[in-house]
């Protein structure tokens, strides 16, 4: 099978997210690397695309010069998609550039620096015809997708209350007044946006009480706090969430929670049962019952349904993890890709692919969050863009 050709914009040498993305687009060998600019200084993009093993002719000193130099090239050749993995001010500018070149698009989440931005963006895509991933890591999770499919199935019954939580503990102090990159632009609102907390890790939350529950958020009541001295956004925060279909909600996310690591969680409870998961055992699901006893499931196992054994890679009991799931969302993405090439319908794998409407909620969720909480008034509904 011939690979499918990636370029990727940011992610050079010392990055953290870049380097994610590269490992889990190489992991099932159907994704090749062949083209990035990766850092805005010339120098320090030059020695990324050396260390990866690019030749110098597709190493380039920026964003607007790649998209120039990989459009002109044969187009068994150039490269097909991009990957985004700067700072949220970045993304729209790349993305915009991109798909005015022809290229699909994949990003790191959010999707934009703001929700003017997200609006514009899907009006590119439905004028180019092009394609656009969200990398909604979480999602990609086998166990994830099985819980998805129990709620969708009826098992649980009718949704009554959903609980997901995110704390981590690593923006405790004043990281950003040290040499952590990543702390620095995540602190700064003219490259984070207008949150920190919630932009960075509430929306995943949000994302994932969407897509494991089947409903939508309609109504957020706010609460955001910048706990450490000095800062200007929010490094914590609680949301209480209203969904579609009258169920209730409670989200919380820290970056000030002392000792947490990456701690995502999630129950949801209907009128028949409930099922717990959490991200750092993310190889069992919990499903409980009123009548009898809890039950544990477990990824690789032969009960699972076909979407959860199609993201799972190997036997039970070899857990898979961060950069399997990871790769599960890249796995979908090219299948999209795979499927426009032959003129087919994308497979139920690749058609769970977080995309534009996941890009927008998120967006919407964010900037919502903030006005919520910086408003008086209690409940804010959730617009549908």
């Amino acid at each position: 099978m011939v690979k499918i050709r990636m370029g990727m914009v940011g992610g050079g040498k010392g990055a953290f997210i870049g380097s994610i993305h590269r490992m889990a687009a190489n992991l099932d060998g159907e994704i090749e690397l062949v083209c990035g600019a990766f850092n805005s200084d010339g120098d320090r993009a030059a020695q990324s695309g050396a260390a990866l093993g690019l030749p110098a002719t597709r190493v380039y000193c920026d964003y607007q010069a790649m998209m120039v130099g990989e459009a002109a090239l044969p187009a068994d050749e150039r490269m097909q998609f991009v990957a985004i993995v700067t700072p949220n001010h970045m993304h729209f500018p790349v993305a915009e550039a991109a798909l005015l070149a022809g290229f699909h698009v994949i990003s790191d989440k959010p999707a934009t620096f703001d929700l003017a931005e997200v609006l514009k963006l899907r009006e590119l895509l439905e004028q180019t015809g092009l394609l656009y991933g969200l990398t909604h890591t979480y999602t990609g999770y086998p166990l994830v997708k099985e819980a998805r499919q129990r709620v969708r199935d009826g098992e649980l019954g009718r949704i009554r209350k959903v609980v997901v939580d995110y704390p981590q503990g690593w923006l405790a102090d004043r990281q950003e007044d040290t040499d952590n990159k990543q702390a620095a632009w995540r602190l700064d609102p003219s490259r984070a946006g207008v949150s920190s907390c919630m932009g960075d890790i509430g929306v995943h939350a949000a994302n994932l009480a969407e897509y494991i529950s089947g409903q939508k958020i309609s109504e957020i009541c706010s609460d955001l706090t910048a706990f450490v001295d000095g800062r200007e956004l929010d490094d914590d925060g609680c949301v209480m969430l209203r969904f579609e279909n009258g169920a209730k909600g409670l989200l919380s996310a820290s970056q000030v929670s002392v000792g947490e690591e990456n701690a995502l969680s999630i129950r949801i409870y209907g009128d028949k049962g409930g099922l717990q998961w959490s991200q750092q055992e993310p190889n069992t699901l919990w499903l409980k019952w009123p009548d009898r006893p809890t039950q544990m499931l477990r990824t690789g196992a032969d009960y699972l349904g076909q979407l959860a054994a199609a993201n799972t890679r190997t036997p039970g009991g070899h857990p898979e993890g961060y950069l399997e799931a990871f790769a599960n969302i890249y796995m979908a993405f090219v299948g999209q890709i795979r499927a426009r090439q032959s003129g087919e319908v994308p497979d139920q794998r690749a058609g769970d692919c977080p995309g534009i409407e996941e890009a927008v909620r998120g967006m919407t969720f964010i900037e919502l969050a903030v006005a919520a909480s910086n408003s008086d008034t209690k409940w804010h509904r959730f617009e549908q863009y």
